[in-house]
């Protein structure tokens, strides 16, 4: 007689809540073991009557007493983290014999869960146990409530990971392994080269999170830009300026906006294509100068890259609701509408004419933009420093137009 396959193992349950939320879902073929003998008696008493499939053990997860390929998912919430506390040979030999047992009760195809917040030693430790057995990783970043955003008290600024890692046969001689990554914005996982990039992924997701948790706490970092890429090919779409106005007094309607190029109290202004490099937008006390007459404490420009489509101000609004509000600062009211503020009010013209490399110079780009006037201009940009138009020339006739004149 074969031996009962069973749905769920829980790994050091300890007395947490979660198995049973589960199995009142519908997850009622779940087995808890943890080492500690009153924690187990505590929840087999509190269980018995209203979860009667459920079952806990007495059992140490580093040797465990079930027969091979028993489980279909093994669930983990924090008890690699618990037993991974330091990188010493002791503690990893035990983590070795946990992952390991992990790796036997587990039928092929069967999932390792773990939920965890992927400090820099149990991410290394994970990684590479797991890309060493071939298995498929996947991770994907716990969301946050809106409602958390906008909370009072002060945002744990470590986000919480859950570590899918499939369990696949070994083939001899094969070397195909699938990574991939899984952020809290993006609807569908993004595939990854190896596992050190995954890992790198990770730790760029923990900075974000730990600069999000920063700009919320205080105003005045200084300088703050960053960039955020498109998920399909990694390349970046926008550019982030954060810049706070000290001197503004906050109000109900003067915390945040948004200027394309984007700042406000959270305010977003987003600065049309082709105009990133004048003082305003692309200087440091221009942007200032630009928050502090806006009149918003936090204001976040928002520039446009090269060689990104964009279907107009109402996408790329959409597109950044959800991102920029990670940046608002403390404070700011409850169901506030976030102002997205702009120039002209449209996300202007940019037509890259041609791009080619310089032995010299090295990348450069040849492209039309509509300046304030409605006026196009032909621009020569190295890419090497995209901020400094280093030559402009006036087009005579709309540039739809073949023939242009330059003056």
């Amino acid at each position: 007689m074969e031996p009962r396959i069973h749905l769920v193992l829980v790994i050091g349950c300890g007395n947490s809540e979660l198995s049973e939320q589960l199995y009142d879902v519908g997850y009622q073929d779940i087995v808890n073991i943890d080492i500690s003998e009153v924690v187990i008696k505590q929840m087999k008493e509190r269980n018995a009557s209203r979860r009667p499939q459920m079952s806990f053990l007495k059992m140490d997860m580093t040797q465990m007493e079930f027969p091979d390929a028993s489980f279909q998912v093994v669930l983990d919430k924090g008890t690699l983290d618990a037993v991974l506390t330091d990188e010493e040979e002791k503690t990893l030999q035990q983590v070795d014999r946990m992952l390991a047992e992990v790796g036997r009760v587990l039928q092929v195809g069967g999932r390792y869960l773990c939920i965890s917040l992927a400090q820099a030693h149990v991410l290394k430790k994970a990684v590479g146990h797991f890309s060493r057995e071939g298995w498929m990783m996947r991770v994907h970043q716990v969301a946050n409530s809106q409602d958390q955003l906008l909370e009072a008290e002060p945002r744990f600024s470590l986000p919480v990971f859950a570590f899918i890692m499939t369990k696949f046969r070994p083939v001899p001689g094969s070397a195909l392994q699938i990574f991939e990554l899984c952020a809290q914005e993006q609807g569908k996982p993004v595939r990854l080269e190896s596992a050190e990039r995954l890992a790198e992924a990770v730790r760029e997701r923990q900075q974000y999170a730990w600069l999000c948790s920063q700009l919320y706490r205080k105003a005045g970092l200084g300088s703050v830009s960053l960039d955020l890429c498109s998920g399909d090919t990694g390349e970046p779409r926008y550019t982030l300026h954060v810049v706070d106005s000290p001197t503004v007094k906050p109000s109900r309607d003067s915390h945040f906006a948004i200027f394309i190029r984007v700042p406000v109290n959270k305010c977003l202004f987003p600065v049309p294509q082709g105009r990133e490099t004048e003082w305003l937008f692309g200087m440091e006390e221009g942007r200032k100068q630009l928050a502090a007459s806006a009149g918003f404490r936090r204001l976040i420009t928002v520039a446009l890259h090269r060689g990104q489509q964009y279907e107009g101000m109402d996408s790329i609004q959409a597109e950044l609701s959800a991102r920029v509000m990670e940046l608002a600062p403390a404070g700011m009211p409850a169901q506030q509408q976030v102002p997205f503020l702009s120039v002209g009010g449209d996300i202007g013209v940019r037509t890259v004419q041609h791009q080619d490399c310089s032995p010299l110079s090295g990348d450069y780009v040849i492209e039309d933009v509509q300046g304030d006037d409605k006026r196009y201009f032909r621009r020569l940009i190295f890419l090497s420093n995209r901020n400094v138009v280093q030559s402009e020339a006036r087009l005579l006739k709309d540039v739809s137009h073949r023939g242009c004149e330059w003056r």
